[in-house]
């Protein structure tokens, strides 16, 4: 009983563990925050080694995170609340000696924020599809997996999530732009 435990425990670990980053960060872009997303990873690693009998085989990493977003989903349709933006200490704070130019690591940091945040109001499927394929790397077919849509949907989707990003972020720029110069009287409007 020991060594079939044993055995249980040691494929579990070669096939959940190594793939949590990946399931907190994108628990962290559904959930849209940080102490909400651990406790969805911790469900969800629960939840994952509760139905590991299950597991027939095949890509761990899209079958964990197809847990972690269900979880979340899960965790959303139960407490349905609006949450603000808060700020993060870490992300924010730039710790030992600065090994970078200052204007440089504020122009890293607000076009992360940008991202971040154009990111951040895309429509949820256009978030997950986004998350999962160009932060995860997953592949169409494993997209499909996770979703549970067909590998067409998928293609499609990104399309247009990565369109309403791009159109997002373009509008953004041009609108700071437009604000900048119009503090300087050559924006003609």
């Amino acid at each position: 009983m020991a060594d079939v435990l044993s055995t249980h425990q040691e494929s579990f670990e070669t096939v959940v563990v190594p793939h949590l980053h990946a399931g907190y960060r994108l628990a962290r872009w559904i959930m849209r925050n940080d102490q909400d997303a651990e406790d969805v990873v911790q469900d969800a690693v629960l939840r994952s080694l509760r139905y590991f009998k299950t597991f027939t085989g095949g890509n761990g990493r899209a079958w964990f995170l197809k847990i972690v977003r269900n979880t979340c989903h899960g965790r959303l349709a139960a407490v349905s609340r609006w949450q603000d933006d808060e700020f993060d200490e870490e992300r924010h704070t730039v710790a030992g000696p600065v090994l970078f130019d200052p204007e440089a690591l504020l122009l890293r940091a607000d076009s992360d924020a940008l991202i971040d945040r154009m990111i951040a109001g895309l429509p949820e499927r256009f978030r997950e599809l986004l998350t999962l394929r160009e932060f995860e790397g997953l592949s169409y077919r494993e997209l499909a997996n996770v979703l549970d849509i067909p590998v067409g949907s998928v293609m499609s989707g990104l399309s247009r999530a990565r369109q309403a990003l791009r159109m997002a972020i373009e509008h953004e720029v041009d609108r700071g732009t437009c604000l900048d110069a119009h503090e300087h009287q050559s924006c003609l409007v």
